[in-house]
Parts: C-alpha cells; structure tokens; sequence
C-alpha cells in the first residue's frame, strides 16, 4: 500500500545492484504517489457503513447519540478479515471484537478510576504498543492495529463511572456482533468469493512471470525476479487461502487444479505455449473473478497427487497437533526473541512521549496525538517515515474538509449521522490508494464523532487537531529513529537458514523415487513460503536504519537456489503442453 524509500548512505552496507530493495530513498514524492485501488476496495467501504447504519440509525430514533462512540467501536470490527475465507473469517472477526472490547474496558475502567492525565497518557501508549505486537503477530489486517487504538485512547479520555461500564460495553459487543454478520453475509451469495480472488491474483501474477520469465540462463543477470517474487507470493497466498476455507466443493477442487497451473507457470518459467501461455492465464483469471462459472482448466500431470496432497496438509492442519502447532508458532512471534519487540518499544515510547507534549503544551485531548504517533510505525523506519507524511498531509488536509462539512452537519442529527457515513464510506475507497488520501475522509469523521457529545468550537477542534498532527507525527518519527531495531538482519539469517533447509528438503525428495506425492508437494509447498518469508524479512531489513550488514549475497543466491529447485519440482506436474 505504500511505495518504500531509501535510507541515506551506510557505508557499511554494500549494494548489488541485481537484488530488489525495500529501499529507494526518503523521497517525498514515492510516499505521496497514488497507486491502483485495491480490487476488493468496495467490500470494506459497504461492510462498515452497514455495520454503522443500523446502530447509529437505531440510538437517533432513541434519542442518545452520545453512545455513539461505544456502538462505533463494535461496527468498526466490520473492517477486518474481507481477504479471509469465510470459515476463517469467522474467528478472525470474533476475535477483533473480543480484542476490541477487551482493549475498551480496560480503557472504561482506568479513565471512571483515575483522571490523572499522566496516568491516562501511559495506559494509552502501553496499549498501543500491545495492539500493534498482536496484530503484527496474527496478522489481522488491513487495516491493523489503528483501529484498536483510536477507540481505546478516546475512551481514556472521555468521562465514566463504573457503573456505566457493562452498559457501554454491552453496545459494543451488540455492534460488533451485528458487524460479525455483515462481514460473512456476502457467504449466502458467492460461499467461495475469498478463495476465487486469491485464485485468480495468483493467475494474474504468473501471468506477468510467464509473460517476462527472464533469461534462461541461470547465471545471466536476472531482470524479471520481481516477478516471480509476486508470483510466488500470490500463489503461496492462494494455497493458504484455499487450505483454510473448509472442506472441499466442486469450486474448491476447480480452483486448486488452477493455482497448479499457476504455479506451473511461475516455478519453471519458459516458452509461453499451453496452459502457460499469459493470455489464458489471464482469461482464466478473468472468469475466476467473475460471477459465472469457475473455469475448468485442462489436465496437468501430477494434478491428481497435488490435490491428494492438498487433502492431506488440510487434514493435518486440522487436527489437533495442527492447531497445537499454529499456537506454537504465533507464540514464538511473540516470543522473547521477536522482531517484532523493538517496533513495540517504538510505538510504546513515541505514544507516551506524543501524549505528554501535548499534555505538558495544553491540548485537550492528547489521545489524537497517541493515535497519530500509534498510526506511523510500519515494518521499518523508511515504511514508518513514508506513513509520517502520509498521515501529516492526510490529517492537514481533512482539517480542511472537516471545516467545510461542519455547518452541513450541524444542520440536524440525521444530517451529522448520514456525513459520518460517508467519510467512512470515502475512508475505505480511498486509503487503497494512499494511506493520505484516505485520512482526508477519517479525520473530518474523528472530528465529526465529537459532536455527538455536543457541539464544539470549531477554530477550538481545528487547532487542536493540527497541533495534535504535527506533534504526534514528529515526536513518533523521533521515537522510530532513536529505538534501533538490530533483530532485522538477524530475521534475514533465521529466514536464510529455513530457506536453505526447505531447499535441501524439497531436493531429497524430487531426488528420491520413493518419495509420495504428498511429501512432494508439502515441501515445495514449505519452500515456496520460505522464499516468501524471506523476501520479505530482506526487504523489512533493507529499510531499517542503524544495523549490521545484510547478508545480501547470500540472500541473493538462497533466492535463486530456492527457485532453480522449484523448477526442479516442475517436470513432475507441469502444465499441459498443449491446453485446448
């Protein structure tokens, strides 16, 4: 969703030019640029203004638009999980709005205890930084832990007794269940829509890769392995997509034959004939996205034990030792040892110090200063700086939009429901572009949400939210620059040695004739998310400041070795030759 610059010059570091970086410069102009909107932009956009239609609609027919604020954090919850099949998305929503209660009544419950503002400061930044940790660590996003955190630090902040507290909480769990239901409605019209779009992204990125498979000599200088870093990714993302979406249908079945054919086209690129050709993979792609029929592709050698071996990995993953093995893994995310603990320490220390200067300066409500600072920390420092001025532009400028739309809202309380509404409708159409383009509509609804409570002065909530921005973005900047993240470059070596074990795995079994289908294609399946992972944790590094070298040769070569033993697996399962 964002474009990744380049940290200035580190002399310790020595650049190939032949390895794709995650880094390209603190360029204003890469950061701001508008990218393609996402091709499932609407499904967040209509889920959420349904999910807040009826609760909002329901409490101005009552007459208490003052709780607004707890029925939104539950309708927001109808944000979560539009990339996930529906069996999936059903826990994955559950849980946001457990986790989004959880995180309000600890909020509800320190601010009706104490009002001191240092106090209500420092539990707001601690709950930051464990949204953020949990959210990285399972991975529920977009849009992540921004949201978690906007509603519990401005429930820090607003009044409260305790014995409100199982009422206000009792709305939200009431909104987050009825979000629950928006989100998996669109299963009783199209059951399989997850899977058939992350079935047909993988045909379209194999189609690039077919298209530009780079040359064929192995040693030549590579200029397609963007590519198949995209290919491999989107097919990895299909599989796993497909594994998780319950038992299997006619649909499923179609399907998985053609994420064969994709990753046929991907792991052994070549001629461009058959079933590999881009422009029926690109068809196909087209009528899996569609709402007719999935298209049934042609025959491929090896499909037959490809989807017996799908059978099994989804039965293992399933039983018991499956789930226990899931929680092992999600806890070493969260584990002593994990990336992830030096950006909780950023967003831990910039949100407090964002609070206190916005305190110690005067403002009102520090808590759009912890949420500015909570919304900049991104995987590294050089994503983090891009997502600074993203938000500061965004915010600046909803600042205006929210002066323009104030007096059309004050007009009545339908009117300031239905311009809520929109700017959350505008939200998700447009933050797929750039996360700056969609705060020009989430700041005016921030704004707009006050006025439940009551009307406010408007050159009082302007200056405010500027001043709030500026700080908040600064302070937060600050704290990602100064907290170092040196476990970077040690994921890259952790990832390098599970590519190279997935690698070693994956050629014992293309060598041994013994081998089952099923091992088979677990390994290659083990090897194609390694290579995954590991791009990923290079380019996580190479945006980091203020590290040990990469190991960027032998990145490099694990990223080649890994695919020369993909195509490896190919003579055994490729595609047809001639498809007709």
């Amino acid at each position: 969703m964002s474009d990744t610059p380049v940290r200035p010059g580190r002399p310790s570091v020595r650049k190939l030019p032949q390895l794709p970086s995650a880094v390209r410069g603190l360029a204003p102009a890469s950061a701001l640029r508008l990218s393609r909107p996402s091709d499932t932009w609407f499904k967040p956009a209509l889920s959420v203004v349904v999910a807040s239609a009826v609760p909002h609609l329901t409490l101005l027919a009552v007459g208490r638009l003052d709780l607004i604020v707890y029925t939104m954090a539950g309708s927001l919850c109808a944000l979560y999980g539009h990339g996930l099949p529906y069996a999936r998305r059903a826990r994955a929503v559950a849980g946001v709005v457990l986790g989004m209660a959880a995180g309000l009544a600890v909020s509800l419950v320190t601010a009706s205890l104490t009002g001191s503002t240092a106090v209500l400061i420092a539990v707001g930044a601690l709950l930051a930084a464990v949204q953020k940790v949990l959210c990285d660590a399972t991975r529920i996003g977009p849009p992540g832990h921004v949201i978690f955190t906007f509603v519990s630090s401005a429930a820090l902040f607003a009044p409260q007794r305790l014995g409100q507290i199982p009422g206000h909480l009792a709305l939200t769990l009431g909104a987050g269940a009825f979000a629950w239901l928006v989100a998996l409605a669109p299963a009783l019209v199209r059951r399989e829509g997850p899977e058939r779009r992350a079935v047909a992204r993988a045909l379209e990125a194999a189609a690039v890769c077919a298209a530009d498979p780079g040359p064929r000599n192995r040693d030549a200088a590579d200029p397609g392995p963007r590519h198949r870093h995209a290919a491999a990714a989107a097919v990895h993302a299909a599989w796993q997509c497909l594994l998780a979406s319950g038992r299997p249908t006619p649909v499923r079945r179609s399907l998985e034959r053609l994420v064969v054919h994709a990753e046929a086209a991907f792991v052994a690129p070549g001629p461009a004939t058959g079933a590999a050709h881009p422009e029926r993979l690109r068809a196909w792609a087209a009528r899996t996205r569609g709402r007719g029929p999935v298209p049934t592709p042609p025959p491929a050698p090896g499909t037959a034990d490809e989807l017996y071996g799908i059978d099994a990995e989804r039965a293992v993953l399933r039983a018991r030792e499956g789930r226990r093995a899931a929680r092992r893994a999600l806890l070493r995310r969260l584990g002593p040892g994990s990336p992830l603990l030096p950006v909780a320490v950023r967003t831990l220390i910039g949100c407090a110090l964002a609070g206190y200067l916005c305190a110690a300066l005067g403002v009102g409500r520090p808590y759009w200063a912890i949420v500015t600072a909570a919304s900049l920390y991104q995987a590294n420092i050089t994503l983090s700086w891009n997502r600074t001025l993203q938000r500061t532009l965004g915010n600046l400028l909803g600042v205006l939009v929210f002066a323009a739309v104030l007096p059309v809202s004050r007009i009545s309380p339908l009117a300031l429901v239905c311009c809520c509404l929109f700017f959350g409708f505008a939200a998700e159409a447009l933050i797929t572009r750039n996360y700056w383009l969609g705060s020009v509509a989430v700041t005016p609804m921030a704004l707009l949400v006050l006025e439940f409570g009551g009307a406010h002065p408007a050159g009082e909530l302007i200056g405010d939210r500027v001043l709030d921005t500026v700080l908040g973005a600064a302070t937060g900047f600050l704290a990602a620059a100064l907290v170092t993240n040196r476990r970077a470059t040690g994921r890259v070596e952790q990832a390098l040695d599970a590519t190279d074990r997935a690698r070693a795995a994956a050629e014992r079994t293309v060598a041994d004739p013994a081998a089952g289908p099923t091992e088979r294609d677990r390994t290659r399946r083990a090897l194609t998310a390694s290579l995954v992972e590991l791009r990923e944790a290079g380019d996580t590094a190479a945006g980091e400041w203020w590290q040990r070298a990469l190991p960027e040769q032998r990145l490099l070569a694990a990223e080649r070795a890994g695919h020369r033993t993909l195509a490896a697996t190919a003579p055994r399962r490729g595609p047809a030759a001639h498809a007709p």
